[in-house]
Parts: C-alpha cells; sequence; structure tokens
C-alpha cells in the first residue's frame, strides 16, 4: 500500500482512545470514530437489539472489518487523519473472540499501512450498551492489539496512563 499520513489510536475499551480523539477533532484534525459503534449504531436504527446484533459474533465482526475497508478506501492519502481504531483491530478481536483463519481480514491487513500507531495503556475498566468485554478480555484484547500492529512494522508508541485526557493529547501530538 502506498505511503499515507494516518495515524491510528487504539487500545483496550476504555483506555481513553475516544476521548482523546474528541480532543483532536476539536482541534480542527480529521477524525474517523471507531467503525465498531457506528456499525452498533446503524443496525439499532434498523430497529435490531444489542443482542441481536451481537448474537453471531463472526457475521458482526465481518459488518465492522466491511465498514472499516470502506472507511480506509475512501479516505485521502496526503490529509493526516487519525483513526478510532483500524482495520488490524480487528485480527485482535477476531483472536479474542475465538475467530480465525479467515482469508479475507488477512488479505485486508496486508494492505494496511500507517504512519504511526498509538497504543493507549489500560484504564480503569468500566461497561457500557456497546461493550460486552469483561475486564479479563480488556487485558487481553490489549496484548492482541499490540500483536496485530507488529505484524504491520508500523512505529506503535505506547500512550501511557496520565492524568488528564489532555495530556495524552499533548503525549500524543508531541509524538507525531
Amino acid at each position: 500500500m502506498e505511503n499515507n499520513n494516518w495515524y491510528v489510536i487504539t487500545g483496550a475499551p476504555y483506555s481513553g482512545k475516544t476521548s482523546v480523539i474528541e480532543l483532536l477533532e476539536k482541534k480542527g484534525y480529521r477524525v474517523v470514530y471507531e467503525a465498531a459503534r457506528i456499525y452498533i449504531d446503524q443496525e439499532i436504527e434498523k430497529g435490531r437489539t444489542i443482542e441481536e446484533i451481537r448474537k453471531n459474533e463472526l457475521e458482526f465482526q465481518k459488518g465492522i472489518l466491511d465498514l472499516k475497508i470502506d472507511i480506509e478506501k475512501n479516505m485521502p492519502k496526503d490529509e493526516v487523519i487519525f483513526f478510532d481504531r483500524a482495520i488490524p483491530d480487528s485480527d485482535a478481536y477476531y483472536e479474542l473472540c475465538g475467530l480465525s483463519g479467515d482469508n479475507y481480514l488477512n488479505e485486508a491487513i496486508k494492505n494496511c499501512k500507517y504512519k504511526k500507531v498509538f497504543l493507549f495503556e489500560l484504564l480503569p475498566y468500566e461497561k457500557d450498551y456497546a461493550r460486552t468485554e469483561s475486564a479479563e478480555e480488556q487485558s487481553r484484547l490489549h496484548e492482541l492489539l499490540e500483536k496485530s500492529y507488529k505484524k504491520l512494522n508500523s512505529p506503535i508508541i505506547k500512550v501511557p496512563k496520565m492524568n488528564s485526557k489532555e495530556d495524552r493529547l499533548a503525549f500524543v501530538l508531541k509524538n507525531l
């Protein structure tokens, strides 16, 4: 894949990714919000419950992956863009859910390239309407995300726990 100016903000649920993405957007950066939430919200708008959406895990994960592929395919390569998760996150989720050996996913990952990946360290776990992972799965997912992005040889910058989301934002911007 050709070079681009894309950055990924990733980490397990409740690592502070979306809060920093929102701050980046307020600063005028182009951001892409998490595809899983977009997918879930679209399905809820169609009248499906979260239980129905998550009933078939493979269908759920493929729906999110399809959305990520479509989003990235249509983004300008020369523009600085921050993604709240990207295609390789699907690799980690597939493995977490016991779904492996998916050629479609593997082909999608082969075509990925990012300028840098910011891996957010874990914060205390909380649940919400869209998240179903346990605290144990949150920790495992963090490990799997790092493993998934290491396959790409993209520079991975670990974002430590800090006092505030503004401190994390400053850390990200300092490390572009």
